[in-house]
């Protein structure tokens, strides 16, 4: 006779696996039970699982009390035994949830056999007194899982009919469990968290489950699943009030909210809201909460609740390289300058520069440090978002440097206003007035330059997080024409696109592959008469990794003089191998030419290298040991960089 057993609830299934505390233990690292006395029943546990997989034990491990309380003694034989008895419903229960229902469970106390439906406890407690004071008590956990059950029929009805969806309502691929896979607890529960947040994306803000019958077939080792789902009302998202952050003001952070009252209501429009918000500097927490009912309009009303960060910030850091010496860095910053999300922030710099171009820091005259041989950054920018309540972003920057690199020296002072508008979360168009002044040396000579220009920039950014992307896209483009009759004192355009994609192969993102290219171009000016510091570079940390910084374009002897135009880009696998370690074999190649346009004729330099990711809760530290595949005289066999976040 078949034998129907119906479920009153199944659980999450296990959690993580004890094991490894285990293994602590074994090595001597964990703590051990303590050792017997006249006050105290310590006791010795092992499990035997008679050969069943892992998983089993790790589920009896995590369900077992006294797994978790073997460092604690009890006080009494009868206390002991009580909780040997607690253990058997929670490891039946526990290996239920992995689909073993023929499981047989029994615990031997002090060689007393204890089992479910049996009342033993007298005869284990004298069992246990004999081990008073002498020796810990042995605790034995045996378990026969036997053979793991399988879905048989998945149901998944309408509430409100009792009929199946039809696959337009709920595709089958929705419900990731299938006749066939383990009938594990986990299976269902998350197929239920799948059906709802389906339903919910299809714009039901209430879809719920609101019954789960699992059936056990015990001949055919067999179970059937009946899920009714109430999807609930179509909604709108309806009212969205802004509270919390008194002192940032609410038409600025409504300027953030591209959602509008009377769009389409789901869980990724929510989150778009809690993203864009959250680009504020001034806000420390979004918090996106939804209204229990819709309201007289048939919408649901959005509550935004926000928090604010610390207003003032300050860095100091200190950097050293075996080429450029060392470099101290140092910055402050007001992230809500006037009440309106404001960002003021001050940077300052000063490090080595050397008195050779192009020579390294170990070949250099070793005469006394001069004032003239120290180089430095100073300036500052100010983001002044949602003009009057607009998605207008106002940012001004300015900036005085004397830099000397390997390619070549400048100093410079300029500044730059700019209007933002932002189309979306994703988009944004920018387009502003830049002048700068300055003067630059390397092996073609020194120029002393005049350049006013209009730089316009288009940004797409569809990115999940910007440290560590895992899908999405990104997209810079830019075109600043410098025009004499503004006063620059070269007339020429510089054109700069860079895009990247990030795709992942598995849903938990733990196989990406991610490539990315990068392009630019200056029309008008000649070569000689264009600053060194806007001619185009390849080779480095950010570019064509295994090539020294700046050093891949066109030279006069071994000195680099910038290239008019360029092109460069990577592809990367980025392979976790572990929650926080990863790896990451890549291959860059990039080339800067002395035409306007890339002359693809030409030798392009490429490398490849492996990468080691340490994953924080900030962003992944980077380590990247690049190659040279077709390198030039003098080239290093191996660089090595070192950073935080991934490379693109």
């Amino acid at each position: 006779m078949a034998c129907a057993c119906v479920l009153a609830g199944l659980g999450p299934g296990p959690g993580p696996s004890a094991q490894a505390f285990d293994l602590l233990g074994a090595l001597g690292f964990g703590e051990k039970p303590p050792e017997p006395s006249a006050n105290a029943y310590p006791y010795d546990l092992t499990i035997d699982t008679q050969g069943a997989p892992k998983e089993a034990k790790a589920a009896i491990e995590d369900a077992s009390s006294l797994q978790r309380l073997r460092t604690e003694a009890p006080g009494a034989p009868d206390q002991l035994v009580r909780l040997a008895e607690s253990d058997l419903p929670k490891i039946v229960d526990a290996l239920w949830g992995l689909g073993y229902y023929d499981a047989a469970v029994t615990i031997d106390v002090a060689g007393v056999p204890l089992m479910l439906g049996q009342n033993r406890t007298e005869a284990a407690a004298r069992a246990v007194t004999a081990y008073r004071g002498r020796a810990r008590v042995p605790i034995r956990i045996v378990a026969n899982p036997g053979p793991q059950y399988v879905f048989r029929n998945i149901f998944v009805l309408d509430d409100a009919t009792g009929q199946p969806f039809t696959p337009d309502q709920l595709p089958a691929r929705v419900v990731k469990a299938k006749p066939g896979d383990p009938a594990r607890s986990a299976e269902v529960v998350a197929a239920e968290a799948a059906i709802v947040d389906h339903f919910r994306e299809q714009g039901h803000p209430f879809a719920k489950v609101t019954s789960r019958q699992p059936v056990v077939f015990h001949p055919a080792r067999a179970m059937d699943v009946t899920l009714r789902v109430r999807a609930g009302p179509v909604a709108n998202l309806g009212p969205i009030t802004v509270s919390g952050a008194p002192d940032v003001d609410h038409a600025v952070v409504r300027s953030f909210i591209y959602a509008q009252p009377g769009d389409p209501y789901s869980p990724t429009a929510l989150n778009g809201i809690r993203k864009s918000v959250s680009r504020i500097e001034a806000l420390g927490g979004v918090r996106i909460r939804e209204a229990e009912k819709l309201d007289a309009n048939g919408q649901l009303p959005i509550f935004v609740e926000l928090t604010e960060r610390k207003r003032h910030a300050f860095g100091v850091s200190a950097l050293y390289s075996t080429i450029d010496g060392p470099e101290v860095r140092t910055y402050w910053t007001n992230r809500n300058l006037f009440g309106g999300g404001e960002v003021l922030r001050l940077e300052a710099s000063t490090f080595y520069a050397g008195r050779a171009i192009g020579e390294p820091a170990w070949v250099r005259d070793e005469k006394r440090l001069q004032r003239s041989d120290l180089g430095g950054r100073f300036g500052f920018t100010f983001l002044k978002p949602g003009l009057w309540g607009t998605r207008n972003d106002l940012l001004v920057s300015a900036q005085a440097a004397r830099e000397k690199g390997y390619a070549y020296t400048d100093r410079r002072a300029g500044a730059e206003v700019d209007i933002r508008h932002r189309f979306s979360d994703t988009s944004s168009l920018q387009i502003g007035v830049k002048a700068e002044r300055g003067q630059t040396s390397d092996a073609l000579g020194e120029v002393t330059y005049t350049l006013v220009g209009v730089p316009i920039t288009y940004t797409y950014d569809s990115t999940d997080k910007p440290l560590d992307p895992t899908r999405g896209v990104r997209l810079t483009a830019s075109v600043t024409p410098y025009p004499t009759f503004l006063g620059s004192t070269v007339g020429m355009t510089v054109a700069k696109a860079n895009a990247s994609t990030y795709w992942a192969l598995d849903k938990d993102a733990r196989y990406i592959l991610a490539a990315r290219i990068g392009l630019g171009s200056i029309l008008g000016g000649d070569l000689e008469d264009i600053p060194s510091n806007y001619r185009f570079y390849a080779g480095g940390g950010g570019s064509v990794r295994g090539y020294r910084y700046q050093s891949l374009s066109p030279q006069i002897g071994r000195f680099p003089i910038g290239g008019k135009s360029l092109i460069d880009g990577s592809i990367e696998a980025r392979i976790k191998v572990t929650d926080t370690i990863g790896v990451v074999p890549f291959v860059d190649a990039g080339q800067a030419y002395a035409d306007r346009f890339p002359r693809l004729n030409e030798p392009i330099r490429v490398a490849a290298g492996l990468g080691l990711r340490y994953y924080t809760a900030v962003g992944p530290i980077r380590l990247d040991i690049a190659a040279p595949l077709n390198p030039r005289k003098g080239d290093k066999p191996v660089a090595v960089y070192i950073g935080i976040g991934q490379s693109f």
